[in-house]
C-alpha cells in the first residue's frame, strides 16, 4: 500500500490554541502542508480560498470526512505518518435567474420566511423537470452537508462524488421522495403563501419569487484529508 507524504506544517482556522500533537502551526496557508479546520465556517472558508492546501474537516456531521474535536491529538499523529487518505469534495456555485449570487461546499435552501406557510417548488435537471412539491422548503446538499439538515429532513447521507441530493422539508404530500441527482440542477418557486428565502450553507441570501430560476451546478473542488483510525495496520486487516 502506497504511504501518504507526511504532514508536518498546518495552518488553523476556527480555533489557534487547538493541540495537534506532533504537528507544527504556521501562520500563512500557503507554508503549510495542510489546513484545520475546526468548525463549519472554518470549513467553508477553507474550501473557498484560493489555495489548493488540502483541508482537515473537524467536527462536520459523524466525522466521516475527517475527525471530531476529541479525535484531534490521534487525528495529528496519523497526518505527520501518512496514515491518511484523500478525497474530493465539491464547491458549487448557486444562482437565480442565470446571476451568480454565491458559492458554498454544504447546502442550498429554499424556506419559506414565516412558520406552517407552504409553497410549491419544482425541480428540473437538464430542463427535465423531475417533480413538484408543495412543501415549507426544499434542501439541496453537496456530499459534505448531506449528513446536516439534509439527513435531519429525511434524505440520503451522500458519499463523495454520489452527486446532490434534493429534500422536500415538511411535505404536503407523504408520497414525497429525495433525489440525488448528478447536477447542474434548478429549482423554482411554482406558488407560495409567503416569502421565500434562499440560505447557501446557513447564510440568507434573500428572497426568491415565484418563476425565478435558482441554478445550482458544482463549478470547483477542495481536497479534504481523512486520518485512518486505528492506523494503517488496522486498514490493512480489512
Amino acid at each position: 500500500m502506497t504511504q501518504s507524504p507526511p504532514i508536518s506544517r498546518v495552518s488553523l482556522h476556527g480555533a489557534p490554541d487547538a493541540d495537534l500533537g506532533p504537528l507544527e502551526t504556521v501562520d500563512a496557508d500557503e507554508d503549510a502542508d495542510a489546513i484545520v479546520a475546526l468548525d463549519d465556517a472554518a470549513v467553508g472558508d477553507a474550501a473557498l480560498s484560493d489555495t489548493s492546501t488540502p483541508v482537515l474537516v473537524v467536527g462536520v456531521d459523524d466525522g466521516r470526512y475527517g475527525t471530531d474535536r476529541d479525535g484531534l491529538l490521534a487525528a495529528g499523529a496519523a497526518l505527520a505518518d501518512g496514515d491518511y487518505r484523500t478525497v474530493s469534495h465539491p464547491v458549487f456555485e448557486v444562482t437565480v435567474d442565470g446571476e451568480p449570487v454565491t458559492r458554498g461546499v454544504f447546502d442550498a435552501t429554499l424556506m419559506t420566511a414565516e412558520p406552517a406557510r407552504i409553497s410549491e417548488y419544482a425541480l428540473a435537471v437538464e430542463d427535465e423537470r423531475l417533480f413538484d412539491v408543495r412543501a415549507d422548503g426544499i434542501v439541496v446538499s453537496a456530499p459534505l452537508g448531506s449528513a446536516a439538515y439534509g439527513r435531519a429532513a429525511g434524505g440520503p447521507v451522500v458519499a463523495p462524488g454520489g452527486g446532490l441530493s434534493v429534500v422536500p422539508v415538511s411535505p404536503f404530500s407523504t408520497r414525497a421522495s429525495p433525489w440525488v441527482v448528478p447536477g447542474p440542477l434548478s429549482l423554482t418557486v411554482e406558488r407560495d403563501e409567503g416569502a421565500v428565502s434562499l440560505y447557501v450553507d446557513g447564510a440568507e441570501h434573500g428572497d426568491v419569487a415565484p418563476g425565478d430560476r435558482v441554478g445550482m451546478a458544482v463549478v470547483d473542488g477542495f481536497t479534504a484529508l481523512r486520518p485512518l483510525a486505528g492506523g494503517r495496520a488496522e486498514l490493512e486487516k480489512h
